[in-house]
Protein backbone atom coordinates (compact mmCIF):
# COMPACT_ATOMS: atom_id res chain seq x y z
CA UNK A 1 0.00 0.00 0.00
CA UNK A 2 1.33 4.16 -0.60
CA UNK A 3 0.55 4.86 2.31
CA UNK A 4 2.34 1.83 4.37
CA UNK A 5 5.24 3.03 1.67
CA UNK A 6 5.45 6.30 3.08
CA UNK A 7 4.95 5.45 6.74
CA UNK A 8 8.17 3.12 6.03
CA UNK A 9 10.01 6.17 4.39
CA UNK A 10 9.16 8.83 7.08
CA UNK A 11 10.29 6.33 9.80
CA UNK A 12 13.57 5.75 8.04
CA UNK A 13 14.31 9.08 7.70
CA UNK A 14 13.58 10.17 11.01
CA UNK A 15 15.53 7.55 12.67
CA UNK A 16 18.54 8.33 10.64
CA UNK A 17 18.13 12.14 11.99
CA UNK A 18 18.05 11.12 15.46
CA UNK A 19 20.79 8.94 15.62
CA UNK A 20 22.53 11.59 13.66
CA UNK A 21 21.86 14.41 15.92
CA UNK A 22 22.45 11.99 18.78
CA UNK A 23 25.88 11.34 17.76
CA UNK A 24 26.28 14.99 17.09
CA UNK A 25 25.22 16.32 20.57
CA UNK A 26 27.50 13.34 22.92
CA UNK A 27 30.37 14.51 20.51
CA UNK A 28 30.19 17.83 21.37
CA UNK A 29 29.51 17.44 24.80
CA UNK A 30 32.93 15.46 25.11
CA UNK A 31 35.08 17.74 22.76
CA UNK A 32 37.13 21.05 24.27
CA UNK A 33 37.35 22.19 20.77
CA UNK A 34 34.89 22.43 17.95
CA UNK A 35 33.75 19.74 15.98
CA UNK A 36 35.29 19.70 12.39
CA UNK A 37 33.96 20.65 9.20
CA UNK A 38 32.44 17.32 8.28
CA UNK A 39 30.12 17.47 11.83
CA UNK A 40 28.86 20.94 10.88
CA UNK A 41 27.69 19.90 7.65
CA UNK A 42 26.25 16.66 9.44
CA UNK A 43 24.58 19.17 11.64
CA UNK A 44 23.26 21.04 8.67
CA UNK A 45 22.03 17.96 7.29
CA UNK A 46 20.14 16.92 10.00
CA UNK A 47 18.57 20.81 9.99
CA UNK A 48 17.40 21.10 6.14
CA UNK A 49 16.02 17.34 6.16
CA UNK A 50 14.49 17.73 9.61
CA UNK A 51 13.31 21.16 8.71
CA UNK A 52 11.35 19.28 5.03
CA UNK A 53 10.29 16.43 7.13
CA UNK A 54 8.29 18.81 9.66
CA UNK A 55 6.78 20.86 6.98
CA UNK A 56 5.62 17.59 5.15
CA UNK A 57 4.10 15.82 8.35
CA UNK A 58 2.97 18.63 10.33
CA UNK A 59 2.84 22.17 7.90
CA UNK A 60 4.96 25.00 7.62
CA UNK A 61 3.17 27.16 10.69
CA UNK A 62 2.67 24.43 12.83
CA UNK A 63 4.08 24.56 16.43
CA UNK A 64 6.76 21.35 15.77
CA UNK A 65 7.88 23.93 13.05
CA UNK A 66 8.28 26.96 15.42
CA UNK A 67 10.14 24.61 18.00
CA UNK A 68 12.22 23.56 15.30
CA UNK A 69 13.32 26.81 13.56
CA UNK A 70 14.28 28.57 16.83
CA UNK A 71 17.90 27.02 17.95
CA UNK A 72 18.28 27.23 14.23
CA UNK A 73 18.23 31.11 14.62
CA UNK A 74 21.67 30.90 17.35
CA UNK A 75 23.90 33.13 15.81
CA UNK A 76 26.43 30.12 17.22
CA UNK A 77 24.47 27.50 15.66
CA UNK A 78 27.73 26.16 13.79
CA UNK A 79 29.39 25.84 16.89
CA UNK A 80 30.14 22.79 18.63
CA UNK A 81 31.85 21.90 21.62
CA UNK A 82 31.85 21.32 25.38
CA UNK A 83 30.49 24.88 26.25
CA UNK A 84 28.64 25.25 23.33
CA UNK A 85 26.23 22.47 22.47
CA UNK A 86 22.84 23.14 24.25
CA UNK A 87 21.89 24.04 20.58
CA UNK A 88 22.43 20.55 19.22
CA UNK A 89 20.58 18.99 22.37
CA UNK A 90 17.02 20.84 21.39
CA UNK A 91 17.25 20.35 18.12
CA UNK A 92 17.46 16.44 19.43
CA UNK A 93 14.73 16.98 21.38
CA UNK A 94 12.33 18.01 18.70
CA UNK A 95 13.14 15.19 16.53
CA UNK A 96 12.70 12.96 19.07
CA UNK A 97 9.36 14.21 19.95
CA UNK A 98 8.74 13.72 16.51
CA UNK A 99 10.26 10.20 16.55
CA UNK A 100 7.21 9.55 19.39
CA UNK A 101 4.48 10.72 17.44
CA UNK A 102 5.38 8.48 14.34
CA UNK A 103 6.02 4.97 16.31
CA UNK A 104 3.15 5.41 18.73
CA UNK A 105 0.80 6.25 15.61
CA UNK A 106 0.00 9.58 16.40
CA UNK A 107 1.11 10.97 13.34
CA UNK A 108 -1.73 8.85 11.34
CA UNK A 109 -4.06 10.89 13.97
CA UNK A 110 -2.17 13.91 12.78
CA UNK A 111 -2.76 12.71 9.21
CA UNK A 112 -6.20 12.08 9.31
CA UNK A 113 -7.38 15.75 10.92
CA UNK A 114 -5.37 17.28 7.98
CA UNK A 115 -7.02 14.93 5.77
CA UNK A 116 -10.38 16.06 7.44
CA UNK A 117 -9.63 19.75 7.14
CA UNK A 118 -8.86 19.81 3.23
CA UNK A 119 -11.97 17.80 2.37
CA UNK A 120 -14.02 20.60 4.58
CA UNK A 121 -12.24 23.37 2.66
CA UNK A 122 -13.14 21.76 -0.90
CA UNK A 123 -16.63 20.97 0.54
CA UNK A 124 -17.20 24.71 1.86
CA UNK A 125 -15.74 25.29 -1.95
CA UNK A 126 -18.48 23.73 -3.36
CA UNK A 127 -21.30 24.76 -1.15
CA UNK A 128 -20.13 28.57 -2.15
CA UNK A 129 -20.22 27.60 -5.91
CA UNK A 130 -23.75 26.36 -5.11
CA UNK A 131 -24.84 29.54 -3.52
CA UNK A 132 -23.21 31.48 -6.30
CA UNK A 133 -25.36 29.24 -8.74
CA UNK A 134 -22.91 27.38 -9.99
CA UNK A 135 -23.78 24.18 -9.75
CA UNK A 136 -21.91 22.42 -12.56
CA UNK A 137 -18.73 23.62 -11.23
CA UNK A 138 -19.72 22.19 -7.93
CA UNK A 139 -20.79 18.88 -9.08
CA UNK A 140 -17.59 18.20 -10.48
CA UNK A 141 -15.81 19.14 -7.65
CA UNK A 142 -18.17 17.15 -5.17
CA UNK A 143 -17.41 14.27 -7.78
CA UNK A 144 -13.67 14.96 -7.00
CA UNK A 145 -14.24 15.02 -3.12
CA UNK A 146 -16.19 11.43 -3.05
CA UNK A 147 -13.60 9.83 -5.53
CA UNK A 148 -10.98 10.67 -3.62
CA UNK A 149 -12.96 10.00 -0.40
CA UNK A 150 -13.24 6.51 -1.31
CA UNK A 151 -9.82 6.47 -2.59
CA UNK A 152 -8.76 6.97 1.37
CA UNK A 153 -11.34 4.35 2.66
CA UNK A 154 -10.14 1.62 0.56
CA UNK A 155 -6.42 2.47 1.67
CA UNK A 156 -7.29 2.38 5.71
CA UNK A 157 -8.63 -1.07 4.96
CA UNK A 158 -6.24 -2.54 2.73
CA UNK A 159 -8.24 -2.39 -0.74
CA UNK A 160 -6.20 -1.94 -3.80
CA UNK A 161 -7.14 0.99 -5.30
CA UNK A 162 -5.26 0.19 -8.61
CA UNK A 163 -6.54 -2.15 -11.11
CA UNK A 164 -4.78 -5.31 -12.51
CA UNK A 165 -2.81 -3.38 -15.32
CA UNK A 166 -1.74 -0.48 -12.67
CA UNK A 167 -3.98 2.46 -13.50
CA UNK A 168 -5.78 4.41 -10.85
CA UNK A 169 -9.46 3.31 -9.72
CA UNK A 170 -12.75 5.15 -10.44
CA UNK A 171 -15.66 5.76 -8.42
CA UNK A 172 -17.34 2.70 -9.62
CA UNK A 173 -14.57 0.12 -9.25
CA UNK A 174 -14.21 1.76 -6.21
CA UNK A 175 -17.21 2.04 -4.98
CA UNK A 176 -18.04 -1.79 -5.96
CA UNK A 177 -14.85 -3.21 -3.97
CA UNK A 178 -15.79 -1.39 -0.57
CA UNK A 179 -19.21 -2.54 -0.45
CA UNK A 180 -18.59 -6.10 -1.56
CA UNK A 181 -15.87 -5.68 1.39
CA UNK A 182 -18.92 -4.84 3.65
CA UNK A 183 -17.52 -1.29 4.40
CA UNK A 184 -21.01 -0.09 3.56
CA UNK A 185 -24.02 -1.62 2.85
CA UNK A 186 -25.92 -1.43 -0.57
CA UNK A 187 -28.04 1.94 0.13
CA UNK A 188 -24.79 3.88 0.40
CA UNK A 189 -23.41 1.78 -2.84
CA UNK A 190 -26.66 2.87 -4.72
CA UNK A 191 -26.21 7.01 -3.44
CA UNK A 192 -22.84 6.68 -4.70
CA UNK A 193 -23.63 5.48 -8.14
CA UNK A 194 -26.03 8.15 -8.52
CA UNK A 195 -23.49 10.86 -7.23
CA UNK A 196 -21.19 9.50 -9.53
CA UNK A 197 -23.41 9.69 -12.60
CA UNK A 198 -24.57 13.03 -11.63
CA UNK A 199 -20.67 13.80 -11.65
CA UNK A 200 -19.65 12.70 -15.27
CA UNK A 201 -22.68 14.42 -16.50
CA UNK A 202 -21.17 17.73 -15.09
CA UNK A 203 -17.99 16.62 -16.07
CA UNK A 204 -18.90 16.05 -20.23
CA UNK A 205 -21.09 19.25 -20.14
CA UNK A 206 -24.28 17.48 -20.16
CA UNK A 207 -25.76 19.93 -17.58
CA UNK A 208 -29.63 19.57 -18.57
CA UNK A 209 -29.88 16.15 -17.12
CA UNK A 210 -29.76 17.30 -13.55
CA UNK A 211 -30.52 20.20 -12.03
CA UNK A 212 -29.47 22.97 -8.67
CA UNK A 213 -31.15 21.02 -5.96
CA UNK A 214 -30.04 17.45 -6.70
CA UNK A 215 -26.69 18.80 -6.73
CA UNK A 216 -27.94 20.35 -3.19
CA UNK A 217 -28.72 16.40 -2.65
CA UNK A 218 -25.16 15.60 -3.76
CA UNK A 219 -23.38 18.17 -0.85
CA UNK A 220 -25.35 16.90 1.71
CA UNK A 221 -24.50 13.08 1.02
CA UNK A 222 -20.81 13.86 0.49
CA UNK A 223 -21.00 15.66 3.89
CA UNK A 224 -22.32 12.88 5.71
CA UNK A 225 -19.98 10.64 3.99
CA UNK A 226 -16.96 12.07 4.93
CA UNK A 227 -18.58 12.74 8.67
CA UNK A 228 -19.60 8.96 8.97
CA UNK A 229 -16.45 6.87 7.10
CA UNK A 230 -13.24 9.03 7.39
CA UNK A 231 -12.96 9.56 11.01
Amino acid sequence: MKIAREYDLVSKEIDELVALIDRLAVDAAASDFELPQNRVQDLLSVAARGGHLIVKLYGIDSHYMKLFEAPLKYPYFKSMHSGCYDHVSEVAGILKAVQHNIRSGMLLNIRSLLQAEIFSDFLEMAEHLLNEKYKDAAAVLLGAVLEDSLRKLADANNISCYSEAGKPLTIDPLNIALAKAQIYGPLVQKQITTWANLRNDAAHGYFLRYDEGQVQQMLLFVQKFCADFLK
